[in-house]
């Protein structure tokens, strides 16, 4: 027995919201449609998603993840260490200390609702606003 499911990720107060359905297949398209109908605490919306595979056995009682996906963000703008260095704005200290010491070579600013950042790990997707 083996399903799909797609984990859309919100901005939380201190930990991302997330809301997992099931899905047919890993379709970026379908996710991203499935995506607008997700509203969580305080209004927040999906910043991204990623999709995995669960199976089991006949003779298992529960079933244990098997694969799982990239990470894609619902747009968003990628910044380097450098770049935001560059734009010399106060605000961005805390992040550019967190970058410095937990090597974070990229990192995605999405405003989808609430303003979220995260490293963009290798791997990741940005996804056009539209897409």
């Amino acid at each position: 027995m083996k399903r799909h499911f797609v984990t859309f990720y919100s901005p939380g107060t201190l930990f991302a919201e997330t809301t997992t359905m099931e899905i047919k297949k890993w379709d970026i398209e379908l996710a991203v449609e499935m995506s607008k109908g997700v509203i969580e605490r305080y209004n927040a919306v999906p910043y991204g998603f990623k999709f995995t595979t669960r199976e089991r056995k006949m003779n298992e009682l529960d079933s244990k993840q098997v694969k799982q996906s990239c990470f894609y963000y619902l747009g968003g703008d990628v910044f380097t260490l450098k770049q935001l260095k560059e734009l010399n704005d106060p605000h961005n200290d805390t992040l550019i200390r967190n970058m410095e010491c937990n090597n974070w070579e990229k990192v995605v600013i999405n405003s989808n609702s609430w303003k979220w950042t995260q490293p963009l790990e290798k791997g990741d997707v940005v996804l056009k606003k539209g897409e």
